[in-house]
């Protein structure tokens, strides 16, 4: 017994050390939101419980290296609209919706991704009357609501 204590301390060690993925974020938020099984703040769902502003569309692919490669998962590719998302200054990417990869002249299989960038309305925004928007559904994603997709807003 005396011999797993030592392996015992360091485990607790290290889980005492380790943050969780909620506390890695930026502490300037007001409203940290992430998706814990994924640990990024993309959503396949609408968020319902704290307004928030249309930062804009996110359109993301991820491809295969080989034909013999692996399907990519639902990790690798919130990921990477995490990515478009955060490079728009968003605070989450909601109602992601992705296919199949298919293949392509250029790949041997690509997966694309589209969700809404969004930005959560601060507590002086709310107070100031300011209204949040609302999401389309992806049911009703056309191409033409992704032409302008991965733009940072002026």
């Amino acid at each position: 017994m005396l011999r797993f204590k030592p392996l015992t301390a360091a485990f607790l060690g290290a889980a005492l050390i380790a943050q969780p993925v909620g506390a890695l974020a930026k502490d300037d938020k007001e409203f940290v939101v992430v998706n814990e099984e994924m640990g990024v703040p993309v959503f396949p769902y609408d968020i319902t419980d704290k307004p928030y502003k249309i930062v804009g569309p996110v359109k993301a692919g991820v491809r295969k290296a080989t034909i013999f490669s692996k399907e990519p998962s639902q990790k690798k590719i919130y990921k990477e609209v995490w990515e478009r998302g955060r490079k728009m200054d968003a605070d989450a990417v909601i109602n992601v919706t992705y296919g199949d990869s298919h293949i392509s002249a250029f790949s041997w299989g690509k997966t694309n991704a589209l969700g809404f960038a969004i930005r959560f309305l601060t507590d002086e925004e709310i107070a100031a009357g300011v209204t949040g928007d609302t999401a389309p559904d992806p049911a009703n994603y056309t191409e033409e609501m992704f032409k302008s997709a991965n733009k940072k807003p002026k």
